[in-house]
């Protein structure tokens, strides 16, 4: 049985949980101008990635520590918690070591059971707050591992985060939702939270409102979005991301079920 305490990170006046911020931290103007932005719209949770797990070689894979700098001055210039991803111990420490609030787990970290076993064994002893992406194929057995192992390390305080599933053949999305799969994981640990993450689930601006509303119509806590400000030049997931004023077109025109 996993044992769910509550996030104290993650609470918001609205209801919602509404995280935000680029695909990756790119440049120190870039990441400033988009934190200052999402944070005049109210946004109070800020996301980038600062290590980049890129399919290919050739691509961007993220700015590396230099950028958890920028992150702890975002918190302390605007107030906002911040949250990066991490795929193996030795970024868990690094986060911590910058003041991260809070870590999440990428879909093909989740999918490996030695890399969350070896980050489960490095967060022993803390009281972190992680959350965790499901596996890259549709499997809720490996999505419920990844879960007991960090709550077996004495982690708590988690949140499971739908990106979508890797799936064959033509589809709209970059990632099918499979909505059935989270729902499944809701009724078997109805404790935890889950945030929808519509970026990865669509892959294109466009089914970013749609996709957010399916999400808030049902079971889930919150959004993971990428916003950007400069979509057009992103070194990364250029054509999921949104401006900080796009997003908050989208959370104006969103009917959200408290």
């Amino acid at each position: 049985m996993i044992e769910i305490k509550p996030i104290e990170e993650l609470r918001d006046c609205n209801g919602k949980i509404i995280i935000a911020g680029p695909c990756s931290a790119e440049s120190e103007s870039q990441i400033f101008e988009t934190a200052l932005q999402l944070s005049n719209i109210g946004i109070k949770y800020f996301r980038a990635g600062i290590w980049k797990p890129r399919t290919r070689p050739s691509t961007f894979e993220g700015i590396g520590e230099s950028g958890l700098m920028w992150l702890k001055q975002i918190k302390e210039m605007t107030g906002m918690k911040v949250t990066t991803e991490v795929a193996k111990p030795e970024h868990v420490e690094k986060a911590l070591n910058a003041g991260v609030d809070i870590l999440w787990i990428g879909a093909r970290t989740t999918a490996s059971p030695f890399a969350m076993q070896e980050i489960a064994n490095s967060l022993k002893g803390t009281d972190t707050p992680v959350l965790v992406k499901n596996p890259i194929n549709p499997d809720i057995e490996l999505w419920i591992g990844a879960l007991e192992r960090l709550s077996l390390a004495g982690i708590k305080r988690v949140a499971a985060i739908h990106r979508g599933f890797s799936t064959y053949g033509d589809t709209k999305y970059r990632n099918t939702p499979i909505w059935e799969i989270a729902a499944e994981l809701h009724s078997m640990i109805p404790q935890l939270p889950i945030l929808c993450d519509p970026s990865h689930i669509g892959g294109s601006r466009e089914l970013i409102l749609p996709i957010s509303q399916k999400a808030m119509n049902g079971i889930y806590s919150g959004l993971f979005i990428e916003s950007h400000c400069n979509p057009g030049k992103a070194l990364s997931d250029n054509k999921q991301q949104i401006t900080p004023v796009e997003l908050s077109e989208i959370l104006k025109n969103l009917n959200i079920n408290l």
